[in-house]
């Protein structure tokens, strides 16, 4: 999925939610140690800088150069580089040897990744016993009765657009191979519900759904998912362009520990 949100990496660091610090507090609750963390598809580093309030140390890794060069500094946080071309080897070096990392979390993106290749990583890499691996996504937006029918309307005109491991996402994480100890805080097939509230003008909201993955692609291919009159008519739901209201997004959530 190499390059697949460079083109949107301005918005995608304007548009997207940020999670709930609680979030932060109970995974670090689940570990043993503070030492070492892995933000795995960090993006604009988002997940590394809530990380970092918990762990002395946080690497976190991308494909994409664009989204990188956005990413927050953070005196806890180095952010690196990993293109695809890297032996596995090679970025368990980089991260910090084999049973070393504490927590190692995935924020929106584990559904793009290899598993079976991604999860031995984990496996190698995570503290033996100890250490925690967390993914997480959110898969909707509950706005208002007026105007989720219209995003519906909307996410349904995305659908031929999406790449197919999506489905992951649109179904909040239920069928996601998820071969690890359930530690209480979401199990394969049964991830934990969470949401993510927040308050959001319809300019924010314009600019999330421009980053989204499908209306990208959809622009390439020379189709407008979002012409002035979808934009007019979810503006006028909405309550104006202005106005800001309290969201959420519903998410999902699966931790665990290497089985031992």
């Amino acid at each position: 999925m190499a390059g697949l949100f460079d083109k949107q990496a301005d918005l995608y660091l304007d548009g997207r939610p940020t999670y709930p610090t609680q979030w932060y507090s109970m995974l670090a609750d689940h570990t043993l140690h503070h030492s070492l963390a892995w933000d795995v598809g960090t993006g604009n580093g988002q997940a590394a800088l809530g990380v970092a309030e918990h762990y002395k140390q946080v690497i976190g890794t991308d494909v994409s150069e664009a989204q990188l060069r956005l990413a927050t500094p953070h005196p806890r946080v180095q952010y690196h580089h990993t293109p695809l071309t890297m032996s596995d080897d090679e970025l368990v070096g980089l991260i910090g040897n084999e049973n070393s990392v504490d927590l190692v979390t995935v924020a929106q993106a584990v559904h793009w990744f290899d598993l079976p290749e991604f999860y031995s990583l984990v496996t190698r890499l995570l503290r033996k016993p100890g250490g925690l691996f967390a993914v997480w996504c959110y898969n909707d937006l509950v706005v208002s009765p007026e105007f989720d029918p219209l995003m519906k309307r909307f996410h349904d005109t995305t659908l031929p657009y999406w790449h197919p491991n999506i489905h992951y996402v649109f179904q909040g994480y239920k069928n996601l191979p998820f071969p690890f100890e359930d530690v209480g805080l979401g199990s394969e097939g049964h991830p934990l519900e969470l949401d993510i509230p927040k308050e959001l003008s319809f300019e924010g909201f314009l600019k999330m759904v421009s980053s989204w993955s499908a209306v990208i692609t959809a622009r390439d291919q020379g189709v407008d998912l979002l012409p002035e009159e979808v934009v007019k008519e979810m503006e006028s739901a909405w309550g104006g362009p202005k106005l800001v209201r309290s969201v959420a997004y519903k998410a999902f959530m699966l931790a665990g520990k290497v089985k031992v």
